[in-house]
């Protein structure tokens, strides 16, 4: 292992190597844009402080990159994914060096870069992936505020941390995992200024959203309500779903890494690995109680994962056997997932194994074809998925794409600002698997086979705008 003034370059070759050869591979990515991901773009084309269902920033950034590379090809919408996780091992490497060693350090790095959540974030861009390199800058200059850097350092980690905010809600997590890090190490417990100084900055960073959610009905707020779910159905408790959430972190950061910081959880005392221990906590027990209460995704907890990593991988430093394990087995398994996205009908029985990443540019191509050979109908569809694929598919097509009017508030971000608009007359292309009472003619089948839309009976339909507004 390198020298305590070498950790940097070698930390970095790692690093670079494995980002590198991410975004070389990237352009052989065969899977469709995701619905999130499609979406991200297209609200990119209208810059906010805030948009229907996230904070504003990662549509700012995607905007950003396709702008600077004059293409809004998937792999420049995709390609920040590999730059970011690849910052984010060199920042919590420089974590691990201030607080452990340059062992630590290096092994937090390559640690953190071969993470399964690192490589599916390399492969498909999404919020976590924009949000974990703020919290990893936010966790050094809280450390660094420990370390002599006083409040000027405060306040930087409050910048990071209220951009990561602006990325997704889940930034929150980190003010409260600094908090339990300060009840279980005397060394945590930072002085009132340094308090102040960071909840001043971070404050200054959310306003604007929270500003924005002010005077659109808390839209965003709201619907984070409606994930979490039992905060409007009531709770159903489901040990499984608890159960099931916690073995899903072992597919998260692997097995290795998940099993040591269950060990460090379990360790008492006031060091600095107590500390972090207790900040990947909070994620981890509160995303659990949402599970036990009303199901949870995997990926909602990995803010926990910043801290977690820097405690686990320095721990492993010091058992070469175990690290050099976890490692491999990580490493294997980014490489799984790299080679599978260039083989996207690789199958596993009569579906292929990444159906849900399939079809939907198909799908979209179908019907802008349909479409144009019209007269260059508008396009009317109900679900969103379909809708933020024909909006990313059809960008360049000049037609226009409209949401379903229905009752109620907006079940989506199509529903918000791209309704059908009332009083519009003419005919229209409707795509739906449910046409109502508007299916007079006969429909137009569409090959959903091989992908996300298989057996859904999505078809086609010509009829007029005014039988779907609903609202007359």
């Amino acid at each position: 292992m390198p020298q305590a003034d070498r950790w940097f370059p070698a930390a970095f070759a790692v690093v670079a190597v494995v980002t590198a050869l991410r975004l070389a591979l990237l352009p052989f990515n065969g899977t469709d844009l995701f619905v999130d991901e499609a979406q991200y773009w297209l609200w990119g084309q209208s810059l906010d402080w805030g948009y229907y269902s996230k904070p504003p920033l990662i549509a700012w950034v995607i905007r950003a990159v396709t702008d600077l590379a004059g293409s809004d090809a998937a792999f420049w919408v995709r390609a920040p994914g590999a730059v970011m996780h690849g910052a984010t091992a060199l920042v919590l490497g420089a974590v691990a060096r201030r607080l452990y060693s340059s062992r630590a350090a290096v092994a937090v790095a390559a640690g953190y870069v071969t993470l399964p959540m690192a490589a599916l974030g390399s492969l498909l861009f999404s919020t976590d992936t924009l949000m974990l390199p703020l919290l990893a800058v936010a966790l050094w200059c809280w450390v660094m505020a420990l370390h002599g850097g006083g409040a000027r350092a405060a306040a930087a980690a409050g910048v990071a941390c209220g951009l990561a905010v602006m990325a997704k809600y889940a930034g929150l997590f980190f003010p409260a995992g600094l908090l339990a890090a300060a009840v279980v190490s005397r060394g945590w417990r930072a002085p009132t200024g340094h308090w102040l100084a960071f909840l001043a900055a971070m404050t200054i960073m959310v306003v604007p959203n929270a500003t924005w959610n002010l005077m659109h009905g808390f839209t965003t707020f709201s619907h984070t309500a409606d994930n979490i779910g039992w905060l409007r159905q009531g709770a159903s408790v489901s040990l499984s779903a608890m159960s099931a959430f916690l073995i899903s972190q072992t597919a998260v950061v692997g097995p290795v890494v998940a099993v040591v910081l269950v060990l460090r959880l379990l360790q008492s005392g006031g060091s600095d690995g107590a500390a972090l221990a207790a900040m990947a906590a909070v994620p981890l027990a509160v995303v659990a109680v949402q599970a036990l209460l009303g199901g949870a995704n995997a990926n909602w907890a990995v803010a926990g994962w910043m801290p977690g990593t820097v405690v686990a991988m320095a721990w492993l430093a010091g058992r070469p056997v175990w690290m050099w394990l976890s490692l491999a087995v990580n490493g294997a398994v980014s490489l799984v997932l790299a080679l599978m996205v260039m083989v996207p009908d690789l199958r596993l029985g009569n579906e292929p194994l990444l159906a849900r990443y399939l079809g939907r540019a198909d799908l979209s191509r179908q019907v802008i074809g349909l479409a144009q050979a019209a007269g260059g109908l508008p396009v009317v569809a109900d679900r969103r998925d379909v809708l933020a694929d024909l909006f990313y598919t059809g960008r360049d097509s000049g037609l226009v794409f409209l949401a379903r009017p229905h009752d109620g508030r907006p079940a989506h971000y199509y529903d918000q600002l791209h309704m059908l608009p009332p009083g519009m007359t003419g005919d229209v292309l409707l795509v739906t698997d449910d046409p109502g009472p508007c299916a007079t003619g006969a429909p137009v089948l569409l090959d959903l086979s091989g992908g996300a839309y298989a057996g859904t009976g999505i078809m086609a339909w010509r009829t007029t705008a005014g039988c779907l507004d609903a609202r007359r």
